[in-house]
């Protein structure tokens, strides 16, 4: 074997064993024989559809393995089927047909010899010859043989047009055999349907099969892929001239290419405008609202829900207020401030209330008041979040049972959708949803499709923190409807503002509050952990370089706060929050550093650049209904299973297991980003503020952070970038069609 280099280099040969291989991305560690070397060596790379016995042509690089020494990885591979008795052999025998292993197919190939490929693919009636292979293995080694030339083509078809090796299995996973015949149709349909896959990608392909600069599929489809990229930065609508302005961009092109292709997917449907002609055709003008139908549907049923309950009569029983907020009062053991009182009030006498506020505001004190009153007379309440820390958390500050947004609805695999809708609706007269301000324009069009017309709706949350992750601004586009409407039925809106003596000694309340404020200067600032006062309940640590605020942070996580809070778990309820991904003072690098240093020795798996460990924090990525578990639920890895390579973690008292396709679902979450945190709250909150954070800088950004602490919050980094936060305050403003559509 050569000795290793970082040229380029390839290697022409027989797969002879395949030491590993990974079903979901086909990657493959194999023993090869390569021709002008007198050994076998290993190779590694992803092998999609190729069995023992091939010839492979592969182009890549020597490197070596610090365990397993020299080998060659390979990024780009030809194959052909092999030609030799011996290859052949090797080829049946590797398991590429169901019950043909290595004794029969020596029966084969010995029986057809150097024809044996040929008999399969074209006389496979033959294979009858064969002592033991009677009707039906014929025909199940017959449609395997198909299957696997099937694949065969569609690679190579791929390959052809400059595909990469690894998305050309993400394309055949999803699109089977039809995948030479989509792409030759609608390239860009790749895009639309595999996550990861942009249209800069599906374009490249797209411009390989032969599509021209102008051609009408490749400028409708880049509006439609620029109109996506606007609702990725939380938007549910866009001018006609920006988005002209964003497909140029896209697609690099002159802006005055794109008018006649905006104007046929808004007539086609592909694109909703809020304009119409005389007879009521959606046309697009300059500076028309535009969106794309699934946002515009679910703006529609969330304007129309609220216009229906508020002209709905409610189906309370009677309540005298006055009376019942005395009686709330007494049960609590103190008065109520009058905005406390006047939010109750407003609950309960409007069929649609908002309630907003900042931290030591009182909006918990509301919530268990309107909560025991309901309660007391009988009326069905329900109480949801959108994440499953703030629902524990409502229900135990207001003793009534909460569940998250996406259980109580109850997806339903088998109908794609959620039990609860319009003509199944919640059995409820009363439903509360807390932290509404992380409500996203499709799950509150599900929520409140789901609420009957003559239930009243509570939304609380505080108008000042993020916005949603997913598109839209719902909580502030219905606050804003109902604070500017007088004489036509709208949502109540109370806003608290005092924050109650028991707060005003917090400094995590007063900070917050002084942020919002405008006020620039950041608490006192200590120059080493160890100095602190673990009494505070916020604290600054100066680290403005960033590999010195990664160190304060390890410092803090693994030394300090177990030596200053022994009762609380090191790993579960302290939360790091960064503002970025990347960096040494962004989620990536200070996962990897906190896992290091909290939870070291541990077994683990592996899975790409990942490597989980049994007892590390990691969060769910995306919605699982079969496993009951959503984006943003946080757990705690129970078990690994290094050889296999799959793991068990509990989530909120639930053991989940994860194959290796599922894993791809989780990250460690010993640093998660401030908008992941939202609607949560943890004991200890640690948050890396540097310069280099900058692009993320923003008021409600800081804000948010600082009120995720529900005891203790750590400031860790460069006062300059805590003033620069507090300064900005012109957070992206999102745009969208909710307002439009509830004042029509």
């Amino acid at each position: 074997m050569p000795p290793p280099s970082n040229s380029p280099d390839s290697l022409t040969g027989t797969l002879e064993r395949i030491i590993f291989a990974n079903e979901e991305n086909h990657y493959t560690i194999g023993e090869f024989r390569a021709e002008g070397h007198r050994q076998a060596v290993t190779i590694s790379g992803n092998l999609p559809g190729v069995q023992c016995g091939e010839t492979l042509e592969l182009q890549g690089e020597w490197v070596r393995h610090p365990t397993h020494g020299d080998q060659f990885k390979f990024k780009h591979f030809t194959s052909k089927l092999p030609s030799s008795v011996h290859g052949i052999r090797k080829y049946l025998g590797s398991g590429m047909i169901p019950n043909i292993g290595p004794k029969f197919a020596e029966k084969i190939v010995g029986h057809f010899g150097a024809d044996t490929l040929k008999v399969i693919s074209e006389q496979s009636g033959r294979l009858r010859e064969v002592p033991g292979v009677g009707k039906q293995r014929a025909k199940d080694i017959k449609l395997a043989w198909e299957a696997q030339q099937a694949q065969r083509e569609i690679m190579l078809f791929l390959h052809t047009y400059g595909v990469s090796t690894n998305l050309c299995v993400r394309i055949y996973k999803k699109f089977g055999n039809e995948a030479k015949r989509i792409l030759e149709s609608d390239p860009y349909r790749i895009a639309r349907d595999i996550k990861g896959i942009g249209f800069k990608t599906a374009d490249q392909i797209a411009r390989n099969l032969g599509l021209q600069n102008d051609n009408p599929r490749r400028l409708e489809a880049g509006l439609v892929f620029a109109l996506e990229e606007f609702e990725g930065e939380g938007h549910t609508a866009v001018t006609s001239t920006d988005l002209i302005e964003g497909g140029a961009k896209l697609m690099d092109i002159e802006a005055g290419m794109l008018g006649e292709p905006l104007k046929r997917l808004v007539a086609d449907g592909s694109l909703v405008s809020n304009e119409a002609d005389p007879e009521g055709q959606p046309i697009a003008l300059p500076g028309s609202l535009l969106q794309l139908p699934n946002s515009h549907r679910a703006e529609t049923v969330v304007a129309q829900s609220v216009r229906d309950m508020l002209d709905a009569p409610s189906s309370l029983p009677p309540i005298i207020v006055d009376k019942a907020v005395e009686w709330a009062q007494e049960r609590a053991g103190f008065n109520f401030a009058p905005e406390q009182a006047d939010a109750v009030r407003a609950a309960l006498t409007n069929k649609v209330s908002i309630l907003t506020g900042g931290p030591g505001t009182g909006k918990t004190t509301i919530l268990k008041a309107v909560a025991d009153i309901l309660k007391a007379k009988k009326v069905r309440l329900m109480m949801a979040a959108p994440t499953g820390r703030a629902a524990q958390r409502m229900g135990e500050t207001t003793g009534t049972q909460a569940q998250t947004v996406h259980r109580l609805l109850q997806f339903e695999p088998s109908e794609g959708g959620f039990l609860h809708h319009a003509d199944n609706p919640l059995p409820c007269d009363f439903m509360v949803v807390d932290e509404a301000s992380m409500l996203d324009n499709k799950l509150a069009a599900c929520l409140l499709r789901a609420i009957p017309h003559r239930a009243h709706l509570m939304l609380v949350g505080d108008a000042d923190q993020l916005p949603s992750v997913g598109a839209g601004n719902v909580l502030a586009d219905l606050t804003a409807y109902g604070s500017a409407q007088a004489k036509i039925p709208a949502p109540a809106v109370t806003r608290l503002s005092h924050i109650f003596r028991q707060q005003a000694r917090s400094r995590i309340v007063l900070t917050a509050h002084g942020i919002l404020q405008g006020e620039a200067d950041p608490p006192h600032v200590a120059e080493d952990p160890v100095h602190l006062d673990p009494e505070d309940d916020l604290h600054f640590i100066h680290a403005p370089e960033p590999e010195r605020c990664a160190e304060a942070i390890v410092t803090l996580c693994r030394d300090c706060i177990p030596r200053w809070y022994p009762h609380l778990d090191k790993i579960m309820d302290v939360q790091v929050l960064p503002p970025m991904h990347k960096g040494a003072g962004g989620t990536m690098n200070l996962n990897a550093v906190l896992q290091d240093a909290l939870n070291p020795g541990q077994p683990g798996v592996t899975l790409g650049p990942a490597r989980y460990h049994k007892g590390d924090k990691v969060i769910q990525q995306r919605n699982n209904y079969d496993k009951n578990l959503f984006n943003g639920d946080l757990g705690r890895i129970a078990a690994v299973n290094p050889e296999s390579g799959t793991l068990a973690a509990r989530f909120d008292r639930e053991t989940h297991d994860f194959t290796r396709g599922e894993m791809t679902d989780l990250s460690l979450a010993y640093a998660i980003s401030i908008h992941k945190s939202q609607g949560s709250e943890f004991p200890i909150v640690v948050i890396p503020l540097l310069k280099q954070h900058y692009v993320m800088l923003q008021r409600n950004l800081l804000y948010t952070a600082i009120t995720r602490g529900r005891k203790k919050v750590f400031l860790v980094g460069d006062p300059a970038a805590y003033a620069m936060a507090v300064r900005n305050k012109e957070s992206a403003r999102r745009l969208t069609g909710l307002g439009e559509k509830l004042r029509a």
